[in-house]
């Protein structure tokens, strides 16, 4: 007889948004229709094609890392983090709870933290010779200048590590670097974690920050902005045929991952089960989904297949749905074929419509989202759906939340690379 797997639930969610800076304020700004895209205020961005972003705007919750000896160094991914996940920890009351830490892991989907960009900026100035960069010059002054722990703050793996400094999370540590997948995909490994019997619980999700100039610049030469700078709010336009790009942002969502047994000796609340998880490689362009989706469709597959449901059984996807001409386009082709005649009536919306993109952590604050939906019984609106795409004909959930049932839902997070990520997250019990 096979053994039985190990169950995974969610009992405990945080989030720092361009929204809100905690997980209750953002669904209720994104069940209100509401859009967090504003002009860039973090460094002048007014001659970039590019003006405005979804940035996170309570500087209190930034600067009060910066009595921290150590952490007044660390970038504002960093404080997203340590902030997100603390809320999530005792959402989940895992502050009161004895448990083995042995047994409790972190793995976080992150990117590359912020470059001290001014510093940067005012050496190459300093050291340009009119044709060149006087490179030893350079050096010498970055060796004056720069401060050694701003540089280590900007290595991908540091805010796992930090979490793990924090909650004396002495189990598996690891960060996964797939782009806009990252924090899906370090919530279906997590999950993975805890099947095979590795931990008991898993801090997982994700946080970045590329609202710094480098950032700004390398997605405005891909062209992958939108430029709708008159009116930045109705920017992120997912779905729509007038789309011209996604909307850049920040933030961090974290969950807590428990196996469900040791949740219920706990007495834990339970927000719902991770039932399935699924990840493909497109093996095609860098920036480019294949066009036919081929690998979109076995990533929903696959979670659809480890949650052992049927098309049919899933009540709401939330899409990846970036408001980009290729990504838009091919997700919808992507979801017709997997759900066949269901998909004329499935739900599929994007809140990146309110949020905008938060690359390494999106997939994670749209899980959480998913969540939300199935605790309320309310689908989430695709916002500034003002001009349909004849050729897209979903039902993208227009403009406005809707009140439905919602046991199963589905998770969809596309990154640069080719990666591909579906989760399938349930109510418990079902």
């Amino acid at each position: 007889m096979a053994e039985q797997r190990r169950r995974v639930v969610i009992t405990g969610v945080g989030a720092v948004t361009p929204m809100a800076s905690n997980v209750e304020d953002t669904w209720k700004g994104i069940l209100a229709g509401k859009s967090a895209i504003a002009s860039t205020t973090l460094f002048d961005a007014s001659t970039f094609p590019t003006t405005f972003s979804g940035q996170v705007r309570d500087e209190e919750l930034v600067t009060r890392f910066d009595a921290d000896a150590e952490l007044k160094f660390s970038g504002r991914n960093v404080r997203f983090a340590l902030t997100a996940a603390q809320q999530a920890f005792e959402d989940a009351h895992l502050h009161s709870a004895e448990i083995d830490k042995r047994r409790m892991g972190v793995y976080l989907g992150a990117g590359e933290g912020p470059p001290d960009f001014v510093k940067f900026a005012q050496m190459l100035c300093e050291t340009w010779t009119g044709t060149a960069v006087d490179t030893p010059a350079f050096l010498k002054l970055a060796t004056e200048h720069f401060e050694n722990l701003t540089e280590v703050f900007q290595e991908p793996n540091v805010p796992a590590g930090l979490l793990a400094r924090k909650f004396s999370a002495l189990g598996p540590n690891m960060t996964c670097l797939t782009a806009c997948a990252a924090s899906s995909q370090a919530i279906g490994e997590a999950g993975c974690v805890i099947r095979r019997g590795d931990a008991d619980v898993m801090i997982t999700g994700g946080a970045h920050s590329m609202l710094h100039p480098f950032g700004l610049a390398g997605f405005n030469l891909l062209t992958a902005l939108s430029r709708r700078n008159d009116a930045p709010e109705k920017a992120s336009r997912p779905f729509t045929k007038d789309r011209d790009g996604f909307v850049l942002s920040e933030g961090s969502a974290m969950l807590v991952l428990e196996e469900l047994e040791h949740a219920k000796a706990r007495g834990a609340r339970i927000y719902g089960e991770l039932l399935g998880y699924g990840t493909t490689g497109d093996a095609y362009r860098v920036t480019d989904m294949h066009p036919e989706g081929r690998s979109a469709k076995s990533a929903m597959r696959m979670a659809l297949a480890d949650a052992g449901v049927s098309p049919e059984d899933v009540d709401y996807i939330n899409a990846h749905g970036t408001s980009t001409d290729v990504n838009d386009r091919v997700e919808t082709v992507a979801i017709k074929e997997v759900f066949g005649e269901h998909a004329k009536s499935l739900p599929v919306s994007s809140t990146k419509s309110s949020i905008g993109h938060l690359i390494a952590s999106a997939g994670a604050i749209e899980a959480i989202i998913c969540l939300l939906a199935i605790r309320d019984g309310i689908l989430p609106p695709t916002i500034n759906y003002d001009t349909p795409d004849e050729a897209l004909d979903l039902d993208y959930v227009p403009n406005s939340a809707r009140k439905a049932t919602v046991r199963i839902a589905l998770s969809n997070s596309f990154g640069f690379g080719g990666q591909n990520v579906s989760i399938a997250l349930g109510r418990y019990p079902l």
